[in-house]
């Protein structure tokens, strides 16, 4: 084992590379949701062990020495992208989700699920067209585990 963080150096953004080799780690999105983490590199195997919430992101910085500085690159997950047309398609098809209890996520007016022939069919069904894309996320796909009822009509 190389090295053991707490936390990342910095991130590609703003971490100079000043002429040093750049390598890119790849990590699955499920992996950005992990406090213990162990990436193979050029250099070794780096542990990432986090005591508080903070999680890795794409372009984090786990590793610089005076030749290299190692990134975590997120790999690119297989989702289906769907835009609704209205409020009511986006509140009827995030139900629909939901009662499926399959993580979703949402941003500028899109829903965003990993892709599952299935899924396809049920955007249909509301009328929403969905694109199968390979897509990189920001934060992982994972499951709320909050209690939760369901309400019956007797």
């Amino acid at each position: 084992m190389v090295a053991t963080l707490a936390a990342p150096l910095g991130n590609l953004d703003h971490f100079p590379l000043d002429g040093r080799t750049l390598e890119r780690v790849g990590v699955q999105s499920d992996d950005l949701a992990k406090r213990l983490l162990r990436l193979s590199t050029s250099a070794g195997d780096i542990g990432i062990r986090f005591d508080d919430e903070r999680r890795l992101r794409d372009g984090d910085v786990v590793y610089a020495d005076a030749r290299l500085v190692v990134a975590v690159r997120v790999d690119a997950d297989d989702v289906l992208v769907a835009r609704p047309t209205s409020i009511s398609q986006a509140l009827a098809i995030a139900h629909a989700l939901g009662n499926r209890h399959l993580p979703m996520q949402v941003s500028d007016e899109t829903i965003v699920v990993r892709w599952d022939p299935l899924l396809t069919a049920l955007f249909a069904e509301h009328g929403i067209t969905a694109v199968r894309e390979q897509r990189t996320v920001a934060r992982p796909f994972r499951h709320a585990h909050a209690p939760h009822g369901h309400a019956h009509d007797d």
